[in-house]
């Protein structure tokens, strides 16, 4: 199981909004998510600079960042571009991290 790190930036005062939205992700986009092989995901949240720290496990090559072409995607980005920084097609800006220390 490959582990994987990434940040994203959440616009300042909008941390209750982006709980309130996560708590009722759709059912669509998480089946989506899992069918990926992405499991134990979370989000963390640095309120000092607003940045959001995200890990998920990997059963494959692939994670959450590999499925901007599915429009249920596309739609999640839009319904969130308003409180996050994002690229011009409205998807996260979005930093992978690299993996320095891991215990067991």
């Amino acid at each position: 199981m490959k582990r994987f790190g990434f940040k994203m930036k959440l616009k300042p005062g909008f941390r209750e909004e982006y709980k309130k939205r996560h708590s009722a992700i759709w059912p669509e986009l998480e089946e989506l998510i899992r069918q990926t092989g992405v499991s134990d995901y979370s989000i963390f949240l640095d309120e000092e600079t607003n940045t959001l720290f995200a890990c998920q496990k990997q059963s494959s090559e692939r994670s959450s960042q590999d499925l901007g072409s599915n429009p249920v995607v596309k739609k999640w980005w839009r319904y969130m571009s308003d409180i996050m920084e994002t690229n011009d097609d409205h998807s996260p800006v979005t930093i992978p991290l690299e993996e320095v220390f891991f215990m067991k």
